[in-house]
C-alpha cells in the first residue's frame, strides 16, 4: 500500500471511531468542591404535611402553631386548606 492509501484508511478508521464513540458522553461532569448538592443541614428533620402527606424538611416548611400544636406544610396552599378545614370542623 502506498503512504496515501494508508493515510486515507487511517483517517476513515478514525472518523468511524469518532462517529461510534462520539454519541456517548465520555466526559463526566465536573463538580467543584465549593458546590454543595443542596443547602439542607444533615440534622434537618422531615415533617409530614397533614393535608397532602408530603414529607417536608423543617427549614423549608410553612409553619403554623395552633392551640399549642405545631404543624408543618409543604406550601401556603396546604396551610390555607388546613386552616379552612379546621374552621369547618368547629
Amino acid at each position: 500500500m502506498t503512504p496515501i492509501r494508508i493515510f486515507i484508511v487511517a483517517l476513515l478508521v478514525y472518523i468511524a471511531f469518532r462517529l461510534v464513540i462520539g454519541g456517548r458522553n465520555t466526559k463526566k461532569p465536573s463538580v467543584s468542591r465549593k458546590e454543595k448538592p443542596r443547602d439542607i443541614p444533615a440534622n434537618d428533620t422531615l415533617e409530614k404535611d397533614p393535608v397532602c402527606g408530603i414529607l417536608v424538611p423543617r427549614h423549608q416548611a410553612v409553619i403554623l402553631t395552633q392551640r399549642g400544636e405545631t404543624f408543618y406544610f409543604c406550601s401556603e396552599k396546604c396551610c390555607k386548606t388546613f386552616i379552612s378545614q379546621r374552621g369547618e370542623q368547629k
